[in-house]
């Protein structure tokens, strides 16, 4: 479960990101979080991620509460969560199956259980046949996949996708959206930041609607509306 308490985002005195939110997201919910671009989206899935820290209120992950948390447990919460990232962040020098598992041996995961998964990843995101292509012989929507895999990697409990189809045409927008789907029904927890109405209004899931820091809209199953 995430729960967010009267939480506030303050980056300058005349800068507010987030203001006194009030959210309890339940285990295996999949969560549209959408509004105008400077809303707070992001800013709310890096609170998550403890890329930020709030500057007043909590922000609690299944008992983690990053508003406190030490330096030390960082990244045993981080391997909770997967972040999928609107530019991809791909290393371009790196096969679509060495990307992958770089991010299991930063971790100093063993090389056997390395080669075991990463095959596996690759083809929940059906790209087998792409294992041994780099990043600039992918198109866009094979690239997000590749970086879904990578944020796989770890069986995380949360995916927080903060644009993830920003950069891609609308027939490569839905295969990621469809694989979130999937995703979610073997019981992942998604977060989805987007601007892009059709998507959130075909999902048909949760949608938290953001505007100037604020949740205006909070519909079980809603559409796209500022």
């Amino acid at each position: 479960m995430i729960i967010f308490q009267n939480v506030g985002k303050v980056y300058t005195k005349n800068s507010s990101a987030l203001e006194d939110i009030n959210l309890e997201i339940q285990t295996g919910e999949f969560v549209s979080i959408v509004g105008q671009s400077g809303a707070g989206k992001s800013t709310l899935l890096r609170l998550l991620f403890a890329e930020e820290f709030p500057t007043s209120g909590s922000v609690v992950i299944d008992g983690w509460d990053v508003s406190s948390i030490r330096p030390w447990q960082i990244p045993h919460l981080r391997r909770q969560i997967g972040v999928v990232f609107q530019d991809f962040k791909l290393i371009t020098d790196k096969t679509a199956f060495e990307n992958v598992a770089f991010a299991m041996e930063v971790t100093g995961e063993e090389s056997q259980e390395i080669k075991r998964t990463v095959p596996q990843l690759l083809k929940l995101v059906n790209l087998s046949d792409k294992a041994n292509n780099y990043p600039w012989q992918m198109s866009g929507g094979e690239q997000q996949r590749v970086a879904l895999a990578r944020a796989l990697a770890f069986k995380p409990q949360i995916i927080l996708a903060d644009e993830p189809t920003g950069n891609l045409d609308a027939l490569h927008a839905w295969d990621i959206i469809q694989l979130l789907l999937k995703i979610n029904k073997l019981g992942t927890t998604i977060l989805l930041a987007t601007h892009d109405e059709a998507i959130v209004n075909a999902v048909k899931k949760r949608v938290v609607t953001l505007d100037k820091g604020h949740v205006v809209r909070d519909q079980k199953t809603g559409k796209y509306a500022l």
